[in-house]
């Protein structure tokens, strides 16, 4: 591998962006100094989830925000897919991007057990490093060792403490927008202003 640079995928439906995303990626690229960069990667919007805003006003959000940022990026490569691609999928996508660097992929510690369900598991985690963001009262040693097959790829799995514990989420920030209330500071200046421009989440 060149040097060791590694490329972070941040997947997720961003809808919209959050300042603790942003917080989050730059804690990454503060901790690991091989770090070169943080690739967001909004879902489609064929992605089953309620009420997610359409592809392009969702990647549009985070472009406005990577765009200020050299470590940050955002890619298109879930959006112009006609499905819904698998995290494998994504992320052999980008390994082919950046065939000398090394991928790691986020995932928050409550999506952690889940893990051996998602397609080709074992597959994954031999061939990419998972980077862990614990949530909460998570505790990922916890979590590893009461499942066989976490425990199994134990040294797959790289623990980041969340010291961003914004109590918010995507969900309440469009709640508030629903009732008319300002969002201001839940998200990034360019995310507001993208939101009030073109009247989403009402």
């Amino acid at each position: 591998m060149e040097n060791d640079k590694i490329i972070v995928v941040f997947g997720g439906s961003f809808n919209p962006p959050l300042n603790s995303h942003f917080s989050l990626a730059e804690q990454i690229v503060s901790e690991y100094e091989n770090v070169e960069k943080i690739i967001f990667v909004p879902v489609n919007q064929k992605y089953q989830k309620k009420g997610l805003l359409e592809n392009k006003y969702r990647y549009e959000m985070l472009k406005c925000v990577c765009d200020k940022n050299d470590k940050f990026e955002v890619s298109d490569i879930e959006l112009r897919n006609e499905r819904q691609l698998y995290t494998i999928e994504t992320l052999e996508e980008i390994q082919k991007m950046y065939p000398n660097k090394t991928i790691w992929f986020t995932t928050g510690s409550d999506n952690l057990r889940e893990l051996n369900t998602w397609e080709k598991a074992d597959e994954l985690v031999k061939k990419f490093k998972v980077l862990v963001l614990e949530r909460d009262e998570d505790c990922l040693e916890d979590i590893i060792n009461n499942d066989s097959f976490l425990k199994e790829n134990e040294k797959s799995f790289i623990k980041v403490k969340n010291n961003v514990r914004s109590g918010l989420s995507s969900s309440f920030v469009r709640e508030k927008i629903k009732e008319g209330k300002s969002i201001r500071y839940f998200t990034p200046d360019e995310v507001y202003s993208y939101i009030k421009v073109n009247n989403l989440f009402k």
